[in-house]
């Protein structure tokens, strides 16, 4: 899902909210963080068609913690400041008691990216007076993805991966895990050597990645569900991206050559595109393949800062991390 489909469920969402709510007033936006490219970029949609439609935004910052944004909901509901709630779930099934009490309340309420209850795999209601839910179910993406890692490593005996996913705090981050799992456990030459948390930001998918080739210095694939994770693991595999420039896919399965990309065919399905790279420093130079998420535009946030496809600043904040990276070998060495 490239940004104009955030911009759509977005759009989508406040829609919905739109037939329901008063023809004024202000929308509160819940983000599951509002440091993180995928909710600024859904932000964009709810400031856009909610300004189209008469109404005020808010942004509110769930810093990926389910009881902060439980929290934010509630006061949000008692406060009587909002005429309509978006929710970006930071835990799906958890959250469903908060849109309980603001649907009694009477105040429209909407869902994107997962839907709210136990079943992510259904976009049928699951909570009873929902106005909303304008999302995508975890299991097909992850499991295109997983396939993808198969037919790479289908001449790989072994083939060693690693999982960075998010978080397994949250409910479809572990969906996504047990699929990959699942998946990849059919095969019997793929080994998934580990998995890392990188908490959709750069810095913490930098440690987790640097700690794994600790244990396991061969790797042939990385699979994560999100870019930003992929900023952070590059900078630990020694690929310096701070001299390439930043490209923009839908479909992510690719590595770096260097300054050139060069696309080719897989055989997991139409729309997927490839990069080689063939040179790495030190002991790690052999060939890596790595799947980025089906689901979010190539867009990191590193810290207060967004930065997209070319924008210098990626280059500033490659740097930064190459140096956290430096330290983090250097503590390790002590």
């Amino acid at each position: 899902m490239g940004k104009f489909g955030m911009l759509l469920l977005a759009g989508t969402a406040v829609t919905g909210l739109a037939d329901a709510a008063a023809a004024e007033g202000t929308i509160a936006y819940f983000a599951a963080t509002s440091q993180n490219g995928f909710n600024q970029a859904t932000y964009e949609g709810v400031q856009e068609v909610a300004a189209a439609r008469g109404y005020d935004t808010e942004i509110l910052d769930g810093r990926f913690d389910a009881a902060v944004q439980y929290s934010q909901i509630e006061d949000a509901l008692a406060s009587g400041r909002y005429v309509g709630m978006i929710v970006a779930p930071n835990d799906s099934v958890g959250i469903a008691g908060a849109f309980e009490q603001v649907i009694a309340e009477g105040i429209p309420i909407g869902t994107v990216l997962f839907p709210i209850g136990p079943d992510l795999n259904s976009l049928d209601p699951q909570v009873e007076g929902i106005t909303v839910t304008a999302a995508s179910p975890p299991v097909p993406g992850a499991t295109s993805q997983a396939e993808a890692v198969v037919a790479y490593c289908a001449d790989r005996d072994p083939c060693r991966v690693v999982i960075m996913i998010g978080a397994q705090i949250f409910p479809f981050d572990n969906l996504r895990l047990e699929t990959f799992q699942a998946v990849l456990g059919a095969h019997d030459n793929i080994e998934v050597v580990a998995v890392g948390e990188g908490y959709y930001s750069p810095d913490p998918s930098l440690q987790a990645m640097s700690d794994i080739l600790q244990a396991h210095p061969d790797v042939d694939v990385v699979l994560s569900n999100a870019d930003q994770h992929l900023v952070g693991v590059e900078i630990a595999l020694g690929i310096d991206r701070c001299r390439c420039q930043f490209t923009a896919v839908d479909h992510h399965l690719f590595a770096v050559t260097g300054a050139r990309q060069q696309p080719k065919t897989t055989a997991a399905n139409a729309g997927t595109t490839g990069f080689d790279h063939g040179q790495r420093r030190g002991h790690r130079d052999r060939r890596i393949e790595r799947i980025a998420a089906r689901g979010q535009h190539f867009e990191a946030s590193v810290g207060r800062q967004m930065m997209g496809a070319g924008d210098r600043r990626m280059t500033r904040s490659c740097r930064r991390l190459r140096r956290r990276r430096q330290q983090v070998r250097r503590s390790q060495n002590q």
